[in-house]
């Protein structure tokens, strides 16, 4: 096992993964930027290197610095959470070269899956559902159009390097192919340095069915599950929950079963997430992030097994705790994310938070690096917090999710709490009736 672990990230992550080492009795070193130097996981930390000003290409992003802060502090594996750095083949790449340990896959398989196009001809290798569409990128438009005629319109083009939404656009028709290229070209070149783009099959009103699994690190693969994180704005996740309420025990198993063993034929290591639009029945693959999921609490709340844990022991080489048969799953729960954003307009709403109360209780858990007195820089992601319910069915998780909402108090600056609270009172939710585009349909109508 290590004897300490550098965490290469900052807020309610950081922290989370420093509890995790505590309980495992390793010591921590986290890092930071001038501007978080009076955050939660900084205080709590064994050790601490600032490791640079606020923008984070200056300090969260710099290598160099965080490479020097592990060989200053004799951190011998680095975890770095999720955003950042934790999906960047190179860093991996340079730890490795300095004998520190990466807890997360290889170089080589965040490769394969942060390229769109060599994901999808993976996936399709080890047996994983895909969305039909181009076998690699496409450059011009004739061969834009005889890919789209094949599969028939609707028709997405997306950044091959891209995510978050960006460098992706739809064509409805053979009018509308031509712009759409263009204009995702154009973005995916101007957000990722690469304007390599491919084509599938639009789907009108899937949901996004994500599978958690797990590398052993010697040949083994294991599922936890499946996360709904259809309740989308702007192909951003707001709402997840575990299990999907649209998923039967069969689909589950199913789906589960062909994941796990694409991950243990992949010969990957560690945790990742093989994402799915789902509709109709069936299964699309659309990527697979090699890291830690924000939404990981709620495969924790079903299944009673600590993931932070499991990254850590196989990353040290000890392989899972669990075998497939040992994985049961447990009641449902939903994990809301708390944002310092306008709950309307979802500007963001930096500032200092006057007065922060978390609601308690059982089956509730509150994933956050803020305090009452913090001040919320303007530089990085909005996520202040992660309220994560559990309960044992449905019914019982949204009844105590209301509660909860109604207990949060968060003063000083604008969140999307009033959001959830909304949410949480509308009929379609209750009924787990909901698709990747209802979101932005009911905001839309100012309900």
């Amino acid at each position: 096992m290590f004897q300490k672990i550098l965490i290469a990230n900052r807020g309610e992550i950081a922290l989370r993964v420093l509890r995790a080492c505590k309980e495992l009795g390793i010591q921590t070193v986290v890092v930071h930027s001038t501007a978080d130097a009076d955050a939660m996981h900084v205080r709590l930390a064994d050790e601490s290197v600032c490791i640079g000003p606020p923008p984070s290409r200056d300090s969260y992003l710099n290598i160099h610095q965080i490479v020097a802060a592990c060989e200053i502090t004799g951190a011998d594996a680095v975890h770095p959470g999720y955003g950042f750095l934790s999906e960047n083949a190179k860093f991996a790449d340079i730890l490795a070269a300095h004998n520190i340990t990466f807890i997360g896959p290889s170089g080589d398989h965040i490769r394969i899956m942060g390229d769109k196009i060599e994901a999808k001809r993976t996936a399709k290798r080890l047996g994983i559902p895909v969305v039909p569409g181009s076998d690699g990128a496409v450059t011009e438009e004739k061969e834009a159009r005889r890919i789209a005629a094949e599969i028939g319109y609707p028709v997405i083009i997306k950044a091959s390097a891209g995510g978050g939404g960006r460098g992706m656009k739809v064509a409805h028709t053979e009018a509308d192919l031509e712009i759409a290229l263009q204009t995702a070209r154009s973005e995916a070149g101007a957000a990722f340095g690469d304007d390599a783009v491919y084509i599938e099959k639009y789907l009108e009103k899937p949901r996004h069915i994500e599978v958690q699994v797990f590398g052993d690190g010697f040949g083994g693969g294991v599922h936890f599950g499946e996360r709904d994180c259809s309740l989308q704005r702007r192909h951003q996740k707001v709402w997840e929950e575990a299990n999907s309420p649209a998923l039967n025990a069969e689909e589950r198993s199913r789906i589960g079963g062909i994941c796990a063993k694409a991950i243990a034929d992949l010969g990957y290591s560690g945790a990742g997430t093989i994402e799915f639009l789902y509709e109709n029945g069936e299964f699309y693959f659309i990527e697979m992030n090699t890291r830690l999921q924000v939404e990981h609490p709620v495969t924790e709340a079903i299944t009673g097994i600590d993931l932070v844990h499991e990254q850590i022991r196989v990353a040290s080489g000890g392989g899972l705790s669990v075998k497939q048969e040992d994985i049961k799953f447990n009641g449902h729960a939903i994990e809301c994310r708390i944002n310092a954003e306008d709950p309307r307009t979802f500007t963001p709403s930096p500032g200092t938070i006057t007065h922060f109360h978390t609601p308690g209780g059982l089956g509730i858990r509150v994933d956050s690096g803020v305090y009452s007195g913090y001040k919320i820089p303007p530089y990085y992601d909005s996520l202040i917090g992660k309220l994560i319910v559990h309960g044992r069915n449905r019914v019982e998780c949204m009844m105590r999710l209301r509660r909860a909402l109604d207990e949060f108090v968060v003063d000083g600056i604008k969140t999307t709490l009033p959001l959830f609270r909304d949410l949480v009172g509308n009929a379609d939710i209750a009924n787990g009736d909901y698709d990747i585009h209802w979101l932005e349909k009911y905001l839309a109508k100012g309900e």
